[in-house]
């Protein structure tokens, strides 16, 4: 149904995307009666200057989280409706500045719960069991015999589990948990009483879980209370043999301090997904650490999600701009009272 204030199209709406999508998600927009240009370069983002000018008209913006829509942004467009991040998160958006402009802002909960899960479970087992650094062992040549404490790492079935962040991708790292038979510890800014019966989570305390757990997975939103939530201070409260990994936003941990941690051997092991600034380049200081392992934001990146991604991004695209409220409207107070 189409919503109050919000005009359905009477042509064909003006959208540009900002890199080259698969075709299935290209054609939702086809088949959805919209006039797109797309940039064409799926290895590097659009550049600024281009993404101004080509804003200027449209209606409608499927973005990537490279992508920053704020306010130089919105004022470059003014016929603007719709903004259809392909992205879970809204940290390149500026919620508010759209909101006050009547812009509705979408993005792609949901899809990608479970094959992030996974990456985190695959960041905290290479972590903890050394295996990037013992691949570059055997590379270096440094593989010359077995011995009975070579490359020896950290066990992870039966010990406890702390996730700092305890929402859908929080839930399906614990479900996981079970299967190795760890205590499963968690924080958040209110207790998961659905969590706690599923899995027989137990909440702490920020402080508490650092203290208390082996492995600590943050998973939290990027907000102003989040930013530089792990620094020093909080790495040393963990146990000298506790696994970090972060796949929520780089911005939550303050590397420097993640670094020096790191090398004086107050935790373990580390696993990165996310950095502060991205990319980072090969010399970055944690790329140096042999107890670190770090990956190009991928947590998301399989063939099958990453489609439903861009899919998802369309259809909300579409419904938008067709004066139907798009499925994953992330400012529904844009629509008014009945929104």
């Amino acid at each position: 149904m189409a919503w109050k204030g919000m005009p359905a199209m009477t042509k064909a709406a003006d959208v540009y995307v900002t890199r080259l999508l698969p075709e299935p998600a290209l054609q939702i927009l086809r088949e959805g009666g919209l006039s797109f240009r797309v940039w064409p370069d799926e290895g590097r983002p659009v550049p600024r200057d281009v993404l101004l000018q080509e804003v200027r008209e449209c209606e409608g913006l499927l973005c990537l989280l490279t992508d920053r829509v704020d306010e130089e942004l919105l004022a470059a467009a003014p016929r603007l409706r719709v903004v259809a991040n392909t992205a879970v998160g809204l940290d390149n958006v500026d919620l508010a500045a759209c909101t006050r402009r009547g812009v509705m802002v979408t993005h792609t909960p949901g899809v990608l719960t479970e094959t992030v899960a996974d990456l985190a479970w695959a960041l905290l087992l290479a972590a903890a069991r050394r295996v990037v650094e013992a691949q570059k062992t055997i590379e270096a040549g440094g593989w010359n015999t077995w011995s009975l404490m070579f490359m020896t790492g950290q066990d992870v079935h039966g010990r406890t589990l702390g996730i700092v962040g305890a929402g859908r991708i929080g839930a399906a790292v614990a479900r996981r948990a079970r299967g190795f038979q760890m205590r499963i510890l968690y924080h958040n800014r209110r207790r998961n009483e659905a969590l706690e019966r599923e899995t027989g989570a137990e909440y702490r305390g920020f402080e508490e879980l650092l203290e208390e757990a082996d492995f600590v997975v943050c998973l939290v939103p990027l907000t102003e209370e989040t930013r530089g939530l792990f620094g020093y201070e909080q790495f040393r409260r963990m146990k000298r043999t506790a696994v970090f990994v972060n796949v929520a936003r780089g911005a939550v941990v303050r590397e420097a301090e993640l670094e020096r941690a790191l090398r004086e051997g107050l935790i373990w092991a580390a696993g990165l997904d996310v950095f502060e600034k991205e990319p980072i380049g090969p010399d970055h200081p944690l790329l140096k650490l042999p107890n670190c392992v770090c990956l190009p934001h991928i947590g998301s990146a399989t063939v099958a999600t990453r489609l439903r991604m861009a899919t998802l991004a369309a259809e909300n695209l579409v419904a938008a701009l067709a004066g139907r409220r798009p499925p994953n409207l992330a400012n529904p107070e844009v629509l008014g009272p009945q929104a």
